[in-house]
């Protein structure tokens, strides 16, 4: 299939408003175009600071702006972050993620989060980071240290985003993605559905995330995990099909980026996460937590995988593996 970037809002709408079994059935059938069948691509992620964030994102718990009751952490030491890691890679993951809740890291940070790309890197994980906004420089020394992939979700559509966060704009989390794209790092970058927006933004985020120059190699597609405390902790729960259907939609119109269940994972029956996959999710996030909410454990995860007949992508070998391989072959 060709990766098209000039979707029309028109053409996603069509494919949202199909009946649902021809929409799943398509994104499978274009899943199974562009990736193994029944793989699976694992991350962990890990909050490296908590809480305090100036920012005024109305679903999260780690603003300072609402009682959400969360137990802020200052940054955690990068020899606790590298125990993580293995632990994570051990369990099965091939990606480990590290966010830090912060508007943008300050100069002072950055010794600090380019000694842990550079240390989780060597342990042969890919490497990402989600730490807010990015100036250019800052994207060029996390390149250089080793960084694979950058998080910055664009949330919801254009429309609606002003709804859910002022602090910074929809064209500021453009920017940091471009900022992103020239170093050459991977993009990661999604929304969240169930923010109490309407089907025309889940259209409209769809719409600006197929239209960006080149995809995002990975989207999260999260459902809301409403949190007392915070303005949207009493929205109504959108409905498992409509998180679905955008998972899906995601699938045809980004046919060759991992498509990845995120938060509200935890409350998916297996049978839900089951369709989720067979609509063209192939990746997901493992482990207890998601920075602040919870989320299906390791061992649930080993557990769904088996009934299903999911196979987890491998890590990548480390050049200090890949040379003791080629020391083998050579002897």
């Amino acid at each position: 299939m060709t990766v098209r970037n000039d979707w029309s809002r028109e053409e996603i709408q069509k494919l949202y408003d199909q009946p649902f079994l021809d929409l799943v059935f398509d994104a499978q059938r274009i899943h199974r175009q562009n990736f193994q069948a029944n793989s699976i691509q694992v991350s962990t992620l890990l909050s490296i600071k908590t809480g305090r964030c100036p920012e005024d994102c109305k679903y999260c718990s780690q603003s300072s702006r609402y009682d959400s009751k969360l137990e802020a952490e200052k940054r955690i030491a990068v020899e606790k972050v590298i125990a993580e890691a293995k632990a994570a890679k051990e369990a099965g993951s091939s990606r480990f993620c590290m966010g830090a809740a912060w508007r943008n890291p300050h100069e002072r940070d950055m010794p600090y989060v380019l000694e842990m790309v550079q240390e989780v890197k060597s342990l042969g994980l890919e490497t990402c980071m989600t730490l807010g906004m990015l100036d250019q420089s800052q994207a060029e020394r996390l390149k250089t240290a080793g960084l694979d992939y950058y998080n910055h979700n664009l949330d919801t559509s254009r429309e609606y985003y002003s709804n859910i966060i002022t602090t910074r704009t929809f064209d500021d989390r453009l920017d940091t993605l471009d900022h992103v794209r020239r170093v050459g790092m991977k993009v990661c970058s999604g929304g969240i559905v169930g923010l109490g927006e309407g089907k025309q933004d889940r259209i409209g985020l769809l719409h600006e995330l197929a239209t960006l120059p080149i995809h995002p190699e990975s989207v999260p597609i999260n459902m809301l995990v409403p949190i007392e405390g915070t303005p949207l902790a009493n929205v109504d729960k959108l409905d498992t099909t409509e998180w679905i259907k955008t998972i899906a939609v995601a699938r045809i119109i980004m046919p060759k980026s991992y498509i990845r269940l995120s938060a509200g994972r935890e409350a998916l029956s297996d049978s839900d996460q089951a369709l989720a996959f067979m609509a063209g999710a192939n990746s997901l996030f493992s482990g207890e937590k998601l920075l602040t909410t919870p989320n299906a454990g390791e061992g649930k995860d080993k557990v769904l995988f088996a009934k299903l007949g999911l196979t987890p992508e491998k890590p990548k070998p480390t050049v200090t593996e890949l040379s003791v391989d080629a020391m083998a072959i050579s002897a």
